[in-house]
């Protein structure tokens, strides 16, 4: 079954999708408010589709069930193959790729539109990256990390995936994902052939105005770009 979401297009017969991962213990309407001013006036009309992430027990949480795109089984983020539950990494890629298929289905194409993901949401985002056998326009991954070690990223790298563009941010203070593994996991995909922006900034774990501003600039190239 298709995941929940909220929608909203910035103009009539949008040509081009954003698909967008809450964090955890969020959901679909956390990113929504961000549309009006992320989009710029030049811009082609686009349909942001936020999903809500299925309820599941969290174990560093005690168990306690949330919104989430997988298991977070220990606080350590020395060993991210041991963190995520992979299991759940790859359900979720799954009922991504299914919200990809229904844009194809409404006419977008892969080659409009841009998977992008917060925190956890954001560690979907790549999951999904690496195993993407048909491009997307571009990957979005904020305040996250890549769930697997760079060993497991490079048995799941498809032939084409690396010919995604990659947006990475993240705060300097952050004290849930540490900045320190969102600078590895960036390493790794740039190892792996990935374009990748890397952006920080002064700040906890959360997005600011000044992210937004880039990933608009970032966005705006893309939209501009040939279709491949």
């Amino acid at each position: 079954m298709l995941l929940d979401t909220v929608e909203q297009d910035t103009g009539p017969n949008p040509q081009w999708t954003v698909l967008w991962l809450h964090g955890l213990g969020a959901d679909g309407h956390d990113f929504a408010p961000i549309v009006p001013e992320l989009v710029r006036r030049s811009w082609p009309a686009i349909r942001f589709v936020f999903p809500h992430a299925p309820v599941r027990p969290v174990t560093i949480n005690g168990g306690m069930r949330m919104r989430a795109w997988y298991d977070i089984t220990s606080f350590e983020f020395g060993d991210l193959a041991q963190r995520a539950d992979r299991a759940g990494v790859a359900e979720s890629v799954a009922q991504v790729e299914a919200l990809i298929a229904r844009e194809a289905e409404r006419g977008i194409p892969a080659s409009r539109m841009l998977l992008a993901g917060f925190s956890q949401g954001g560690a979907v985002t790549l999951a999904a990256g690496l195993a993407r056998k048909t491009p997307l326009a571009g990957l979005i991954a904020l305040s996250t990390y890549l769930p697997m070690t760079a060993e497991q990223a490079q048995a799941a790298l498809q032939p084409d995936a690396n010919a995604q563009p990659l947006f990475m941010a993240h705060g300097l203070f952050d004290p849930v994902v540490p900045v320190a593994a969102g600078d590895a996991s960036m390493k790794a995909l740039r190892g792996l052939g990935f374009d990748v922006a890397w952006q920080h900034y002064p700040m906890q774990h959360q997005v600011c105005g000044e992210e937004i501003r880039a990933l608009g600039e970032w966005i705006e190239a893309r939209l501009a770009a040939p279709a491949r």
